[in-house]
């Protein structure tokens, strides 16, 4: 059909792709270079907290009343202790009853979630602008994040539970210390270990440094449910409610895990200097030198204390692990490594749909482990979570995923069939280990070993630098906590949380000598996992809006969508004979599938717009690949294809 000028040429087969190719890169470019009605959404390559302009102050409130809970907390376990210890254990008994199910279908809920974040279209959005490196390399990011999030825990239980469930598998599984027992004890450790402690970790982490880095928010817990609540509420009662329960949350739990370092190393001090069994005063005094470690180096900021800590502690952990391996039962862990995956994976059904109703003994058993790791893992994830994003930033959402859950994952599998089967295996060949308390069996395996007095040293050097790591980088979060999300916190405030941790780590360790200190600090910070595994479902459902509105995704849905209208439209009225030329149309009243606005956030125009003073352009190679995409299919080389709603 002619047009009122010219015929244009008629397009064939083999011109077809190229021409409308480059007809849709002009129409994004010449939206890119001259946005007609300010900046696009889809257009804004992403902006970082720090270009906000954003002051940080201490927010008194929320220091002042995490500060007088944890205060109140430590008078009442030191002057009604056994209060204390029934309270926590009478409404821990309530939870597990009532609430069991929950925590494991929510374990269970997350880790799907966070693999379709990191392995669909969403995957390719960076945790910062488009075109931001990441801030630290590989290997110091799995070290750091690695030693923040279960080191010391790996350390602690990296034989006690493969022997525990050994000598005790899970009701109605296999007979006890048999080699199907072996199997079943590192696939039921794997469980309680690997993926789905790991998501918890990585919805956090994620979460937030998404909006910190890619969308100008402060980095808090708070900050997550803007698309929820709107920034106004995030920033008053309702947000700060949220923070001081982090806050809480992340200074109980942390406590508590380093009480348990603290008391293998001090094993460790006796078996090494040899002076019998250690009191109060001399577990007291370990807390002391180490809390006073980790202050220093908080202080010293994140890229210096905990980047070299975490790297020095990876490389002596290697060396442990290969030590044990070569010198331990080399040919049977070999073996137990790709079975364990194998089995894992089978048995991954039947652990995922353990529960109460199975019966007393399955319900007891969830309660002591399963459920309780699940509830550990949530009271854990504001401060790891928190303490990933500070150091994942410029990583894509699938980096991110991938290594955050997956690394680990494979890391913990092979720790414990290093560990877990050497001990295992003494204990088949006569060596008499014992599980209670488990603080001693490593240390045992060890002394089953070659060079006992060298690798015990090492060990305890090893469970010391988790500690500073684990604390060091627990002070710095909640900093970030009681000063409005501010990156680096004061020294003071870091000083202040660094000196209540190993406070509350010593007060904890005196009573438990006389009771159940420890036991009743453990099973707060279990109740107080509840209500942050209810905040943790709504945090997927805020994130996922986030993720929908991101601009990289607009971008390809805008590409996709208007090649795919112009040339409908095209064919339908002059038939091959057509053209692409950009001109301003109003699609309200076709019937053709758009952008739906819902998805459209205009509030990170106008955060970007106050943070910039000129309009940053999408380089020309993402314009490139965006319209590629939409116009050949086929290409291989070409980012993954938005579907439009």
């Amino acid at each position: 059909m002619e047009t009122p000028e010219e015929k244009p040429p008629r397009t064939t087969a083999t011109n077809i792709v190229p021409k409308a190719t480059e007809t849709g890169r002009k129409i994004v470019r010449d939206m890119s270079a001259v946005p007609p009605r300010g900046l696009h959404p889809a257009l804004i390559p992403g902006v970082s907290v720090e270009e906000t302009g954003r002051t940080y102050r201490t927010d008194h409130l929320v220091f002042g009343v995490a500060l007088f809970a944890t205060v109140a907390f430590i008078a009442w376990g030191v002057f009604a202790g056994d209060n204390l210890s029934g309270t926590a254990s009478s409404v821990l008994a309530w939870v597990v009853e009532y609430f069991g199910f929950f925590f494991t279908t929510i374990a269970t809920v997350i880790l799907v979630f966070m693999l379709f974040v990191g392995f669909s279209r969403y995957g390719r959005i960076p945790l910062g602008r488009d075109d931001e490196e990441p801030e630290f390399s590989m290997f110091s990011w799995i070290s750091m994040l690695f030693a923040a999030g279960m080191g010391i825990g790996l350390v602690f239980w990296g034989a006690a539970e493969p022997l525990t469930f050994f000598e005790t598998p899970p009701p109605g599984t296999v007979e006890a210390n048999t080699l199907e027992a072996m199997h079943t004890a590192q696939a039921q450790v794997l469980y309680h270990w690997g993926p789905q402690a790991w998501a918890f970790y990585a919805l956090v982490g994620g979460a937030i440094a998404y909006g910190a880095f890619r969308r100008g928010r402060t980095p808090l817990i708070s900050s997550i449910f803007a698309p929820l609540l709107g920034e106004g509420r995030t920033t008053g009662p309702l947000g700060r409610t949220i923070d001081i329960f982090s806050i809480i949350v992340t200074l109980f739990g942390t406590a508590a895990s380093l009480g348990l370092g603290a008391l293998q190393i001090g094993h460790g001090v006796e078996l090494v200097t040899g002076i019998g069994e250690v009191g109060n005063g001399i577990l007291i005094a370990v807390i002391a030198v180490l809390t006073a470690c980790f202050i220093a180096s908080a202080v010293s900021g994140v890229s210096k204390g905990i980047r070299a800590l975490s790297n020095t502690n990876a490389v002596m952990a290697l060396v442990l692990a290969f030590f044990v391996f070569f010198v331990g039962p080399s040919m049977l862990i070999l073996n137990v490594i790709p079975s364990v995956a194998v089995q894992f994976l089978g048995d991954l059904p039947t652990m995922i749909a353990r529960s109460a109703s199975q019966g007393a003994e399955v319900e007891m058993f969830l309660s002591g482990w399963t459920i309780f790791y699940w509830a550990w893992w949530i009271s854990w994830s504001p401060f790891v979570g928190m303490f990933i994003a500070k150091i994942s930033r410029g990583r894509t959402l699938r980096q991110f995923v991938a290594v955050v859950i997956v690394v680990p994952s494979a890391i913990s599998l092979i720790w414990f069939a290093i560990f877990g089967t050497t001990a295992i295996s003494q204990q088949m060949d006569g060596a008499g280990l014992v599980v209670d308390p488990p603080e001693e069996v490593l240390f045992g395996v060890l002394e089953n070993l070659p060079f006992p007095l060298i690798t015990s040293i090492l060990l305890i050097l090893l469970i010391s630098i988790f500690f500073i790591t684990g604390a060091d980088s627990a002070s710095l979060v909640m900093g970030t906590l009681s000063q409005q999300g501010r990156p680096e916190p004061a020294r003071w405030v870091t000083v202040t949380w660094g000196a209540l941790v190993g406070a509350i780590a010593a007060v904890v360790l005196v009573s438990g000598d006389e009771g159940s200190g420890l036991q009743s600090l453990q099973n707060v910070t279990i109740i107080a996992a509840l209500p942050f595994a209810v905040i943790m479902a709504f945090m997927m459902v805020a994130f996922m809006i986030d993720l929908r509105r991101d601009p990289m995704i607009l971008r390809e849905r805008y590409a996709r969508a208007a090649v795919r209208h112009s040339v409908m439209a095209g064919l339908e009225e002059y038939g091959d004979d057509f053209a692409l030329v950009p001109v301003e149309y109003d699609h309200s009243g076709d019937d053709l599938a758009w952008i739906d606005e819902e998805t459209v956030d205009e509030t990170l125009s106008e955060v970007y717009e106050a943070a910039t003073e000129a309009i940053d352009i999408i380089p020309q190679g993402d314009v490139d690949a965006a319209v590629d995409a939409a116009v050949d299919p086929e290409q291989t080389d070409a980012p993954e294809r938005p579907r439009v709603d």
